[in-house]
């Protein structure tokens, strides 16, 4: 019976070893997984709770209501994001958005695995922040309570673009301010970030609503099961966040360095489609995936070449976003 143990982890390990589905899904049983998981849901919900209350009109009962002020809400976004940056970018990257986290794993910045459940902890935390607003705002001010709604003069194809452009530029901003090969980098990756929420709002307000963020949309049309129109503050944000992602690692700043020393202490052996060290006999058992985006190996080249880690790297080693 003591074998037993030994017997069933070896069954285990080589049953994952055999389904790349449950060896993509390895890692996410440990602590530091769901600690990440749970602050992208606490993000979540605090962002779009104080996002949203901005756009409450708190005079829509007077005779003559003033319009919605544009720049309180940009800078309300912007600046909550920023905060949310840098309350928990050291934890989970604080991506706080659907986008990001598809461009980060189209790039391979950041595991399948953590992509969808980060995608399902936003989801769920702007659902709950939407939910709090509905629950604490009277019925009178509440209005839409900040859904996202294409101008009834645009057509989807124009309201589409305007989403993928504002979501382009900025996860753009969000690829080239987390950049670890860039030395001349000065001030808060949070705040750039968070000015870059805000420009977007203060163009495409009038246009869409400016979502830039499926999870920012989705969490106030469940509240209100109000959904008109909404695949399109899915598809113009995941379409402008992969295609910026594309643009800034393989067109504008590509990183030859990575692939050249990638390229030196591994090969792929075609007969058993796994990575072989060069330099030594032994076999690399776990996920090609890990190899880009958990390198701490790589750290410790740089780290002898006597350049800094990475500042804007969590816990594991992932890049640092945000929305």
């Amino acid at each position: 019976q003591s074998d037993r143990p030994s017997l069933s982890s070896q069954s285990c390990l080589s049953a994952c070893n055999q389904h790349p589905i449950m060896v993509a899904f390895k890692g996410i049983w440990t602590k530091d997984f769901w600690r990440a998981v749970s602050a992208e849901y606490l993000a979540s919900l605090i962002f779009v709770l104080l996002s949203l209350g901005s756009t409450i009109n708190w005079a829509a009962e007077s005779d003559n209501p003033p319009p919605a002020d544009l720049v309180l809400i940009s800078l309300c976004f912007g600046l909550a994001i920023a905060t949310m940056v840098q309350c928990f970018g050291h934890i989970s990257g604080s991506h706080i958005n659907p986008a990001v986290t598809a461009a980060m794993v189209v790039t391979r910045k950041l595991s399948l695995a953590k992509g969808v459940f980060y995608l399902a902890a936003q989801c769920l935390g702007a659902i709950t922040g939407a939910g709090l607003l509905y629950l604490v705002t009277p019925v009178s001010v509440r209005g839409g309570l900040g859904v996202t709604m294409v101008r009834h003069i645009l057509n989807m194809g124009q309201a589409l673009l305007v989403e993928l452009l504002i979501t382009f530029q900025l996860v753009f901003t969000v690829f080239a301010t987390c950049d670890p090969k860039r030395s001349d980098l000065n001030g808060s990756a949070g705040l750039a970030i968070g000015v870059a929420v805000a420009i977007g709002h203060l163009f495409a307000i009038p246009y869409t609503g400016a979502s830039m963020n499926p999870a920012r949309s989705f969490g106030p049309a469940v509240a209100t099961m109000n959904f008109e129109n909404h695949w399109v503050y899915w598809v113009g944000p995941i379409l402008g966040g992969i295609t910026a992602a594309a643009f800034y690692e393989y067109l504008f700043c590509p990183d030859p360095e990575l692939k050249r020393m990638l390229r030196d202490v591994f090969q792929k052996d075609p007969a058993s489609r796994k990575y072989r060290e060069v330099e030594g006999n032994g076999v690399y058992q776990g996920e090609p995936d890990d190899l880009i985006t958990k390198p701490p190996s790589i750290h410790h080249i740089y780290l002898e070449k006597g350049e800094k880690k990475d500042p804007f790297r969590d816990l594991t080693d992932e890049v640092l976003s945000s929305v």
